[in-house]
């Protein structure tokens, strides 16, 4: 319970005739005693609110970027209506930073009986799961001098998935999946691809497709249509490690990483491949297997949601080993990590011959732009060694990655914006040439 404002300004307008007129005790039970009876019936007035009945609904899941709407439902029991002022406590990150005051407290009116419904919008800035704090009521009497307050614990949670803003990029993958599948005019013959279909031979066909048996049955010459594998196994590796945590932009690199890993997980699953997740550090963070087409989309954004970078150094042979269980046969490994010297010499390339020899490893890495622009910055003197300074960073991360590539690895490293893309155009540069 509590004073309002408007019994404080009461009391104090009270006070000035008092102090001219009867300055004492007398004076100030003749302005505070009705005053002290008008707060009491408002009090006795003012509906209950632990007696009060919540229930939320609403949405459980939202797009990082993108709104969700949780409903609050208010039953008043009492024989009193309920004049109140609510506050529905969520996590500071549920909100754009300054707007939790306007999107968190609600003004409502519950005449005895009944119910109403009061809508928090929520604008999450972080990826995970948000729960709900406290919903605090505070009930007026008639006169709003006085208020009865009270908390509630309503359960709820949102969780906030990846943006995927890599979407944009489907389309036209998907168009070239199109071509190298024989969907369109054009027709790709890749070494190792899976045969598709004879047809007749056009001018400017391949001499090398033509199937010299089927032209000798037929009155016309036939050539073979080739199409790239399908059903094979691609196991998306999420490195959580300390190196994952760095921030590019204004975002970490794990969730570039996550970003380009859902572009190639939608790209793959309609080329009809099958796709698993794990994300590890030292210990399995995520793990998603098995899943059909329809659903792995759901599921990696799901698994993704609540991933945050651990800062540990990443244990290489574990990774590794517990890659090699998850794929036991061979398959297609895309490894998102750091192209970080240090890291990739100490754990990664002693152990990388494990992988190597089973499967096919494609590593991909984000870069930072800021590198890039350091790099050709001139003009003054910490210019001059910022550019030299970028110049090493650059020389060591390409050393890096030739390293790897002389190991059999398939190399990609790009900024956040441009990782998804590049990653995919690998993807399809390995399934055209039949190496998946």
């Amino acid at each position: 319970m509590a004073l309002t404002g408007r019994a404080a300004l009461l009391a104090a307008l009270g006070s000035i005739p008092v102090g001219i007129w009867d300055p004492g005790w007398t004076g100030l039970l003749a302005v505070n005693g009705p005053l002290a009876v008008a707060c009491a019936c408002d009090f006795a007035l003012a509906a209950p609110v632990r007696r009060l009945g919540l229930t939320r609904s609403g949405d459980t899941s939202v797009r990082l970027g993108e709104a969700a709407d949780v409903t609050l439902t208010v039953t008043n029991p009492s024989g009193r209506p309920l004049r109140a002022h609510l506050r529905d406590a969520w996590p500071p990150s549920s909100w754009l930073p300054g707007t939790e005051v306007e999107a968190s407290r609600h003004r409502l009116t519950v005449p005895a009986g009944e119910r109403r419904r009061v809508t928090t919008r929520l604008r999450p800035t972080r990826r995970g799961d948000r729960q709900a704090d406290r919903v605090t009521v505070r009930s007026y009497g008639p006169l709003g001098l006085f208020s009865r307050q009270g908390t509630h614990k309503i359960p709820w949670t949102v969780r906030v998935l990846p943006p995927f803003t890599s979407r944009k990029h489907l389309p036209s993958k998907l168009a070239r999946l199109r071509e190298l599948d024989g969907r369109t005019s054009i027709v790709t013959r890749g070494e190792g691809t899976e045969f598709d279909s004879l047809r007749e031979y056009v001018p400017g066909d391949d001499t090398r497709s033509i199937d010299w048996r089927a032209t000798a049955r037929h009155s016309t010459v036939a050539v073979r249509t080739w199409r790239p594998e399908r059903d094979r196994h691609i196991l998306v590796v999420l490195d959580t490690g300390r190196t994952s945590a760095g921030r590019v932009g204004d975002a970490p690199r794990l969730d570039a990483s996550m970003d380009a890993a859902l572009l190639l997980a939608a790209l793959a699953s309609r080329a009809g491949d099958r796709v698993d997740l794990l994300a590890y550090d030292r210990r399995v963070r995520a793990l998603v297997q098995g899943r059909t087409a329809s659903d792995v989309l759901p599921s990696l954004v799901n698994a993704m949601a609540t991933l945050e970078p651990e800062l540990i150094e990443t244990d290489a042979r574990g990774l590794t080993a517990t890659a090699l269980r998850t794929a036991p046969r061979r398959s297609l490994i895309v490894l998102l990590t750091s192209l970080d010297a240090a890291p990739v010499e100490e754990g990664l390339l002693p152990v990388l011959s494990q992988l190597t020899q089973r499967h096919t490893v494609l590593l991909a890495s984000v870069a930072d732009p800021y590198v890039s622009r350091m790099a050709n910055s001139r003009g003054t003197t910490d210019a001059v060694y910022e550019a030299a300074a970028a110049a090493q960073a650059q020389s060591e991360r390409h050393r890096t990655a030739e390293q790897l590539r002389r190991h059999g690895v398939t190399v990609v490293d790009a900024t956040p914006d441009d990782l998804a893309p590049a990653l995919a155009d690998a993807y399809l540069a390995l399934k055209t040439a039949g190496r998946l």
